[in-house]
């Protein structure tokens, strides 16, 4: 009997997926053993790929071909969901006591920089379809530690409930939108497309990975 694409992607990209949860600083973040410059430091690298994601949004539902249509509805919904997020961020680097403007006119790190160009090639130069591996690895992500690490870090570092909207908010926000994009996956039928959505996801995870190797690694 075979099993819905979505939970055969969440089997196949399992051992990627335990890789990155077991990253120490997300280790150490869960457990509230980060301090405030590694926070400001995630949230600036955080900005500089989510200021992409309604432009990849945008390139990936131009790039799909007419049998795509119905997957081109779904990315219109995801447009309108994610429009001004990288804002949120920059309102809590602010609430840190850091200086987004700073952030803004900065250049992002190599490893997030990478990970934004990788999609942009996807999407551009081989099948727009890969650019879901994107999502699946950044929503799921967000589901699962969002939440949680924001809980435990405003305790530990006394900050402001202000300094966390954008973990907070995708936290719960993205259990509703990994629903939705299980409902997607589960829609495909080219197997190309599925195997393109698999060995994206592993890229993904690797290359958000790296995000998270190259935030500052002093003691806490």
């Amino acid at each position: 009997m075979s099993i819905a694409f979505f939970d055969r992607l969440q089997q196949e990209t399992e051992q990627e997926r335990q890789a990155l949860f077991s990253l120490p600083i997300i280790q150490r973040a869960l457990q509230g053993q980060i301090n405030r410059e590694q926070y400001i430091a995630f949230l600036s690298q955080a900005f500089h790929h989510v200021k992409h994601t309604v432009p990849l949004l945008m390139a990936c539902g131009s790039r799909l071909g007419h049998q795509h249509e119905w997957l081109r509805k779904a990315l219109a919904e995801y447009i309108e969901e994610e429009i001004g997020h990288e804002e949120w961020i920059l309102s809590d680097i602010k609430a840190c006591g850091g200086y987004p403007e700073e952030v803004r006119n900065a250049a992002p790190d190599l490893t997030t920089e990478s990970m934004v160009a990788y999609a942009y090639h996807q999407i551009d130069r081989l099948n727009p379809v890969g650019f879901f591996g994107m999502v699946y690895v950044l929503e799921g992500t967000s589901t699962a530690l969002a939440t949680n690490a924001a809980s435990v870090i405003k305790e530990s570092l006394g900050l402001p409930a202000n300094a966390f909207t954008y973990l907070t908010s995708h936290g719960s926000l993205d259990l509703e939108h990994v629903k939705f994009f299980e409902s997607i996956m589960n829609q495909l039928t080219d197997e190309a497309d599925k195997a393109c959505v698999i060995y994206c996801a592993k890229r993904f995870y690797a290359l958000y990975g790296a995000i998270f190797k190259s935030l500052p690694n002093f003691n806490c």
